[in-house]
């Protein structure tokens, strides 16, 4: 039996692969401060990754699964105190790369600040250089926008609260801006993948082939719920963040390298499905925004928008 370690363990990304893990038979180990609910199935080694100390000096591990570093402080840390592993994968981002550069991005296409993502994304690529420069053969997955069960982010619950609600939806201008998506599990799969085949390439962009307009990404997820969805099109200049799960910022990542390795994706309504089962008895698990208090105190009392 493999042992694994996984950073975190306790939110959406981490908790959703340690528990995929423990299903597939491996001996999970998570590493976090247990302040939260732990997986099930997983042996919890309880301490700050900023003080690790001797915590993890004596384990050796098969995989380490890095989900929760996001400067190469992080990186450098973990690597000083753990006792040894013989692989290892980091979660990147698709934040990595300027907005400005050429589009799809590719692996080995232009990294750097991206105005909508800031510090966060410049903190990725840091640690990303951290773990090359210290575990060179060590992979690195940059995902899109994530989603599936255990998603604590108000991005597809938004939308299915307000199709809960039965109102209408409040789309940015005409709706056609796109997306791209991975579910949680595909990452998953893809992780095992690259374990199992050690490919010679390190870096991989991760994500769905298809991009998808967010009219037609709200319609699947009112569609999920039950429900059929009724557009508000807001056509102001306001900040779309104020009132949507997204920033007006449409970008698309190359998965050709991950394809040759995992031709299929989940669909995208399947996903969403999942995402809504689990969503119905776990509200308390997502961190909701204000937007439908925007909505209701703003939106519907400007002259800006028009139903379709």
């Amino acid at each position: 039996m493999k042992k694994i370690l996984v950073t975190g363990g306790t939110v959406f990304v981490s908790r959703y692969v340690a528990e995929y893990f423990v299903k597939q038979g491996y001996e999970v180990f998570v590493l976090n401060r247990n302040s939260k609910q732990q997986p099930e199935g997983v042996t919890l080694i309880e301490a700050d990754r900023n003080h690790l100390g001797n915590a993890i000096r004596d384990y050796h591990f098969d995989v380490v699964i890095d989900v929760a570093a996001y400067t190469d402080a992080d990186i450098n840390m973990l690597l000083d105190a753990v006792g040894g592993f013989e692989d290892y994968v980091f979660i990147s981002s698709s934040a990595v790369y300027p907005e400005y550069g050429t589009q799809p991005f590719v692996e080995e296409g232009e990294i750097g600040l991206n105005k909508f993502w800031g510090k966060y994304g410049t903190d990725k690529i840091a640690a990303e250089a951290a773990l090359q420069k210290r575990v060179p053969n060590a992979y690195i997955l940059r995902p899109p926008y994530l989603y599936g069960p255990m998603n604590n982010v108000y991005r597809e619950a938004f939308v299915f609260d307000c199709a809960l609600q039965g109102r209408k939806f409040y789309l940015p201008k005409d709706g056609e801006m796109n997306l791209q998506f991975f579910h949680v599990q595909d990452l998953c799969r893809f992780m095992e993948i690259i374990l199992e085949k050690k490919p010679k390439q390190h870096i991989f962009n991760v994500g769905n082939q298809e991009t998808i307009s967010i009219k037609d990404w709200v319609a699947l997820c009112y569609q999920a719920v039950g429900k059929e969805v009724e557009y508000v099109n807001v056509y102001e200049d306001i900040e779309q963040r104020q009132y949507f799960s997204f920033y007006n910022y449409e970008y698309y990542l190359d998965v050709q390298k991950q394809s040759e390795l995992m031709s299929e994706t989940k669909p995208l309504l399947t996903g969403l499905q999942e995402a809504f089962e689990w969503y119905k008895e776990n509200t308390d698990k997502v961190t909701k925004k204000p937007f439908l208090e925007f909505i209701d105190n703003y939106l519907n009392q400007k002259e800006c928008i028009s139903i379709k």
